[in-house]
C-alpha cells in the first residue's frame, strides 16, 4: 500500500463528481450504480433510508432494483438469501434488533458459501431502548462466519460498498460482507462525498456475476443447498469456510488496491494515524477514530507520542498488522460502543490481546474502556482523557484499572425518580356504569352504556403530557376504547408511534403497569404474563379478588412482523386483548409501506413517479386473518363512531376475562404523513367507513355482524370522497385503472362481508 500512495499524484483516476451526503445516501447510491438484482428489507431506524433512498432512485428510473419489503427482518433475510441462491446480486440493510432477528439466518448464509452485501448501521441493542448509534449489534455477527468491514465516514461508505461485492464474490472468498457504519454520526450527517460520475466504471470495476458458482436455477446442474451434515462433514465445511475467511483479507487488500488506482482513495486493513514512533495510542473505530484525531494532533504538539489506531475491517481481524503497529506502543487503550459482559473488556480488547500474545516481545498494556453506549457523544476533551489514561500506565509499566466503563454516572439515593402522579388503581376505573349480559338461548352478548358525557368522569388511562403529533388519531382512538375497559390493565406496547410518544425514561404516559416490547415479540409476552398471572392466582400466590385485563396494544405495521407470534396467541386462545391501531403503514420509523398500505398509496418505500404509483398491492385485511383463528371476538372501530368502539371495547373485555382472546382493529388517521390537515381526523376515518373502505363489523363466535352499515342509512360516499382528503392519495384520482381496481377490491370485500352478515354459515 506504501508504494501504490507514493503513486498515486500519478495515477489517472475515473472521472468523479463532488456532493454533500450523508453516509445512507451513498450506500444507496453504490447500489444502484451497481444495479444489484434485489435487496429484501424491512424499516428500523437508522437503516431504513438505504430503502427510502432506492425507492425514491427507483421511481426516477434510475436503477432496476427489485426492492421486496419483507415482513420483517427476519423474512428479510430469507428474501435475499433466497435470491443469493439464484446467483442473484443482493443487498440489505438494517440495525439493532432487526440485525439481531435476523441472526440465525446470517451462519447459514454464509456456511452455504452464497455471496451479498449488508449495510448494518450500528445501533444500540435494547433493552431498555435506545435507538442511538453503538457497536452492541456488530458483536453479534463476529461469529457468523461473515467479512467484514468497518466505514468511518459516508465516503468510506460508498467505497467499502463497492469494494464489499467485489470481494464476496472473489472465487477464493465466496462469503457475504457487512460493511458497518455508525447510526445517525456517518448514517445521517452529511459530509463531501466523490462519487463516480458513470455508473458504468463502477460495473466495470465490479464486473459481471462471476460464472461457475453453485445455484439453483441452473437446470444443467442441480445442486442440493443446505443438507444436514455430520460431525466428520462439518467440521470440514466450516475449516474451508474459515479459510476463505483468512483469505479474504488478502482478498481486501488486492481489492483496494484495484480501487486506489480507479478511485485516488486508498484502504489498508488498519488506518494508522500519527503511530511512526508511538508510544500510547488509542483503537477506536468508525466516527469515534475521527474525533479523536485531533486530540492525538494536540497532544503531539505537546511532545506526546500519541497515535491513533481504526481499523478498517474486523472480520478476518488484521492481527499481523496489529502486531507491526504497536512494535513500540508501550500502553494501548482500546475504546468499545459495545460490552461483553462479564468478560472484562469488550470483544476487540480481548482480540487484540490474543494478537498481542503470539509476539513475545511485546510488551504493550492493553486498557479497556466502553464508552458511548446509547450513542453517548464522544468528545476530544474525552479522546484526550483515554489518551491520559494510556500515558499514565506507560509512565508505571502497569494499568491500575484495565478495565471500566467511561462516562457512567453512578445513581445516589437522592436522585430517585418520584412519581409526579398517584398511581391509579383499578377501582378508579370500575364506574358500575357498563352492563355486560350473556344471552343464554344465543350466548350473545349485550351490552349497555351510558351517554357517553356520563363516561367523561372516567379517569383517563394516559396522562397528559404525551408527545404525539397535531392530529395523531392514536391516543384518542385508544382512549376512547379503554372507556369501555373496567378496574385494573396491564398493558405492553409493540415499538411504534404509540409506545414512542407515551413513554421515554425517565417519564411515562401511563398510569398502571405498562411494558414496552419488541414487534414480533409482543403477543408471545403477553400470553406469559396472562398465563403466569392465572397460574398464581390458582396457586394462591396473588390475591384471588385480584383481577386484570392484559392488553397488547399494536400498530405501525406491527402486525406485519408480530403476526406470526400474534397468530400462535390467537390459537392458543389466552385471555387477553390485542389492539391494533392501523394507520397504514410503518409511521415510527418514517412512513414506509406496511402490509395494511392500500393500493397505490404513497409512502416513504412506494413513492410516485414515471416508473411507480405508489404501493403495488391491496392492503392486509388483518381482521379476518384473525377471524379465520376462529378467536371468541373480532372487531373493528373508530374514534368517529365513539358508542360503537366503547360497546365493542366492553365485549373485548368480557370475552378476554371469560372465554380467550379478543383482536379489534382500530383505524385511526396520521396527518403528518396521510399529508392531511390535523384537524380532518375524525372526518377523514368517517369517510373511509362511509366509503366502505373500512367497514365496522364483528365477528362473535364465529359469527359476522355488520355494525354500521353506510347503505342502509343513506350514507355510502364513493372511495374517492375519502381519497381526496389526503394529498398520498391524490395521485390516485387521475390514474384511471389504479382507481378503478382501487374501488373494486373495497366493493368485493364489502359484498363478502354482507354475505357473512346475512348468512351466519360463512
Amino acid at each position: 500500500m506504501a508504494i501504490l500512495e507514493e503513486n498515486l499524484n500519478q495515477l489517472h483516476v475515473a472521472e468523479q463528481k463532488a456532493v454533500f451526503e450523508s453516509g445512507n445516501e451513498m450506500a444507496a447510491t453504490a447500489a444502484a450504480q451497481i444495479n444489484y438484482h434485489l435487496m429484501g428489507y424491512f424499516p428500523i431506524t437508522p437503516s431504513t433510508e438505504v430503502a427510502q433512498y432506492l425507492d425514491q432512485m427507483k421511481t426516477r428510473g434510475e436503477h432496476n432494483i427489485q426492492l421486496v419489503a419483507a415482513d420483517g427482518e427476519h423474512g428479510s433475510a430469507g428474501i435475499c438469501y433466497g435470491a443469493a441462491l439464484t446467483g442473484a446480486r443482493v443487498i440489505n440493510a438494517t440495525s439493532s434488533q432487526g440485525l439481531l432477528y435476523m441472526l440465525e439466518q446470517l451462519p447459514t448464509q454464509s456456511g452455504t458459501r452464497f455471496p451479498m452485501v449488508l449495510n448494518l448501521v450500528a445501533r444500540a441493542v435494547s433493552g431498555p431502548l435506545d435507538i442511538r448509534g453503538d457497536h452492541s449489534d456488530l458483536y453479534y455477527t463476529l461469529n457468523t462466519g461473515w467479512v467484514t468491514l468497518m466505514a468511518s465516514t459516508p465516503q468510506a461508505v460508498y467505497d467499502m460498498n463497492i469494494m464489499a461485492l467485489k470481494i464476496a464474490e472473489h472465487s477464493d472468498v465466496r462469503l457475504p460482507v457487512i460493511v458497518c457504519y455508525d447510526g445517525f454520526l456517518t448514517s445521517h450527517q452529511k459530509r463531501k462525498v466523490m462519487y463516480f460520475a458513470d455508473r458504468k466504471v463502477v460495473q466495470d470495476f465490479v464486473g459481471p456475476a462471476p460464472a461457475g458458482f453453485h445455484n439453483v436455477i441452473d437446470k444443467n446442474h442441480p445442486v442440493t443447498v443446505g443438507a444436514h451434515m455430520l460431525g466428520d462433514d462439518l467440521i470440514n465445511a466450516h475449516f474451508q469456510q474459515s479459510e476463505a475467511l483468512y483469505k479474504a483479507g488478502e482478498v481486501f487488500q488486492q481489492v483496494a488496491n484495484e480501487y486506489a488506482l480507479l478511485s485516488g482513495r486508498s484502504y489498508s486493513p488498519l488506518d494508522l494515524y500519527r503511530m511512526e514512533d508511538a508510544e500510547v495510542a488509542l483503537f477506536l473505530m468508525n466516527s469515534a477514530a475521527e474525533t479523536a484525531k485531533d486530540t492525538v494532533d494536540k497532544l503531539r504538539k505537546q511532545g506526546v507520542k500519541a497515535g491513533l489506531i481504526r481499523p478498517n475491517i474486523i472480520r478476518p481481524f488484521p492481527a499481523e498488522e496489529l502486531r507491526q503497529a504497536l512494535k513500540n506502543v508501550k500502553a494501548l487503550l482500546v475504546g468499545e460502543l459495545a460490552d461483553s459482559y462479564g468478560a472484562h473488556g469488550g470483544n476487540m480488547t480481548h482480540e487484540i490481546r490474543s494478537a498481542l500474545q503470539l509476539d513475545k516481545d511485546n510488551q504493550t498494556i492493553v486498557m479497556s474502556r466502553i464508552f458511548g453506549v446509547g450513542g453517548k457523544d464522544f468528545y476530544p476533551d474525552e479522546a484526550e482523557e483515554f489518551l491520559k489514561l494510556a500515558i499514565a500506565a506507560a509512565e508505571k509499566g502497569y494499568a491500575e484499572k484495565p478495565f471500566d466503563y467511561f462516562g457512567h454516572v453512578p445513581g445516589e439515593a437522592q436522585g430517585r425518580q418520584q412519581p409526579i402522579i398517584e398511581p391509579m388503581t383499578g377501582e378508579a376505573y370500575k364506574t358500575g356504569l357498563i352492563n355486560v349480559t350473556q344471552e343464554e338461548a344465543t350466548g350473545k352478548l349485550k351490552v349497555k352504556i351510558p351517554p357517553l358525557r356520563a363516561l367523561t368522569a372516567k379517569p383517563k388511562r394516559f396522562a397528559s403530557g404525551h408527545g404525539a403529533c397535531p392530529g395523531c388519531g392514536i391516543i384518542p382512538a385508544l382512549e376512547l376504547f379503554f372507556k369501555g375497559i373496567e378496574g385494573d390493565v396491564v398493558t405492553l406496547f409493540q415499538t411504534g408511534c404509540g409506545y414512542v410518544v407515551t413513554t421515554g425514561y425517565p417519564n411515562t404516559s401511563h398510569k398502571q403497569s405498562f411494558v414496552h416490547n419488541l414487534f414480533q415479540n409482543g403477543a408471545a409476552t403477553v400470553s406469559g404474563m396472562v398465563e403466569a398471572f392465572l397460574e398464581k392466582k390458582r396457586r394462591g400466590e396473588v390475591n384471588i379478588a385480584d383481577d386484570f385485563t392484559f392488553v397488547m396494544v399494536t400498530g405501525d405495521g406491527g402486525m406485519d412482523i408480530g403476526m406470526g407470534p400474534a397468530i400462535g396467541t390467537a390459537l392458543r386462545n389466552h385471555k387477553m386483548i390485542i389492539i391494533e391501531y392501523d394507520n397504514e403503514g410503518y409511521m415510527n420509523t418514517g412512513s414506509q409501506l406496511s402490509y395494511s398500505t392500500p393500493l397505490g398509496h404513497q409512502t416513504s418505500t412506494s413513492g410516485v413517479g414515471k416508473a411507480q404509483k405508489g404501493k403495488s398491492g391491496h392492503h392486509k385485511d388483518t381482521a379476518q386473518i384473525l377471524a379465520a383463528t376462529n378467536i371468541p371476538y373480532v372487531f373493528t372501530g373508530t374514534e368517529a363512531f365513539p358508542q360503537d368502539l366503547i360497546q365493542k371495547a366492553a365485549k373485548a373485555q368480557w370475552y378476554a376475562q371469560n372465554e380467550g382472546l379478543a383482536y379489534g382493529k382500530i383505524l385511526i388517521s396520521c396527518p403528518l404523513n396521510w399529508k392531511a390537515e390535523d384537524r380532518a381526523g375524525t372526518k377523514l376515518v368517517k369517510a373511509a367507513v362511509d366509503s366502505c373502505f373500512f367497514p365496522l363489523y364483528e365477528v362473535e363466535n364465529g359469527i359476522t355482524n355488520i355494525t354500521y352499515n353506510p347503505e342502509a342509512k343513506n350514507n355510502r360516499v364513493p372511495v374517492s370522497e375519502w381519497l381526496k382528503g389526503m394529498g398520498k392519495t391524490k395521485h390516485l384520482l387521475k390514474e384511471e385503472e389504479l382507481l378503478k381496481s382501487f374501488e373494486q377490491e373495497v366493493e368485493r370485500r364489502w359484498r363478502r362481508l354482507k354475505a357473512r352478515h346475512e348468512n351466519e354459515v360463512l
